[in-house]
């Protein structure tokens, strides 16, 4: 009797073809696992492809210090009642958004632009306790179940956040009611909450819509300015990587502070 061999997959992780598994059970494990190797992946050819713009930066470290420093030098002088956000603002040119492809992609940040980020777990009952110690604002099944048929609630929910992260068993009950962009990030057990949680803050989007000009959180003014000086070069060679004609695409840069003037830096 002949052995039938079982369908093969590609492992993004290795140069090796892969038995699928037969069984549902196992194959949605291996899907599991298959997507985080993956995201794993993405993140890595994301920081390559930043580092490799980075060396062919038409950035100048020289007006980008002295941007960040007015910044934060006028920030303190006005002594604000809250911790000022930085944003760095993209135009772009010489792309059409109806004829060329839309790009989008996420880059870690070394270090998290906006602590205060709200982020909600909605976990099954280990991650709801992991998140009550944390003081980490979460919902358990049951409450998910609650909200599934009220339209308002979900839309105040997805409003009142910036991020959700969802457990393994719980995600798959998801569907996308959330709305764009607010998709939950998976979590295992075998990952740290607490490092998870800072991964999704020091993370950034950066997406094509249907206008050239886009902006993104890369600090705020109680950061050091070296800190800031990092997250900007980063975000911007990641963006440039992006682009289809890297740096010809990139029209201006601006840097400004939640209350304070734009300032130009490319």
């Amino acid at each position: 009797m002949k052995k039938i061999r079982a369908p093969m997959a590609y492992s993004e992780s290795s140069t090796n073809w892969v038995a699928y598994p037969e069984s549902t059970h196992s194959r949605r494990h291996f899907a599991l696992r298959f997507r985080r190797r993956r995201a794993a992946a993405t993140f890595l050819v994301a920081e390559q492809c930043a580092r490799t713009a980075g060396a062919m930066s038409k950035l100048q470290s020289d007006a980008l210090r002295e941007a960040i420093s007015q910044i934060t030098s006028e920030s303190r002088e006005k002594q604000r009642k809250f911790v000022e956000t930085i944003e760095l603002q993209i135009g772009l040119k010489n792309y059409d958004p109806q004829k060329d492809k839309r790009f989008s992609g996420s880059v870690k940040l070394p270090h998290i632009p906006r602590p205060k980020m709200k982020v909600c777990m909605l976990g099954d009952a280990q991650h709801v306790e992991e998140a009550e110690k944390m003081g980490l604002d979460y919902m358990d099944v049951e409450a998910l179940k609650k909200m599934n048929k009220n339209k308002k609630l979900v839309k105040k929910l997805a409003k009142k956040y910036h991020a959700f992260l969802a457990s393994e068993a719980i995600i798959k009950q998801i569907p996308r009611l959330l709305g764009p962009g607010k998709f939950p990030t998976l979590v295992t057990h075998q990952e740290s909450l607490e490092s998870k949680v800072n991964e999704t803050k020091a993370t950034v989007k950066f997406q094509l819509k249907k206008v050239l000009c886009m902006g993104v959180a890369v600090g705020n003014c109680a950061m050091e300015e070296k800190q800031i000086f990092q997250n900007v070069q980063m975000s911007v060679n990641f963006l440039v990587s992006l682009l289809k004609k890297n740096w010809q695409n990139v029209r201006c840069l601006y840097l400004k502070s939640t209350m304070g003037k734009v300032i130009r830096v490319f």
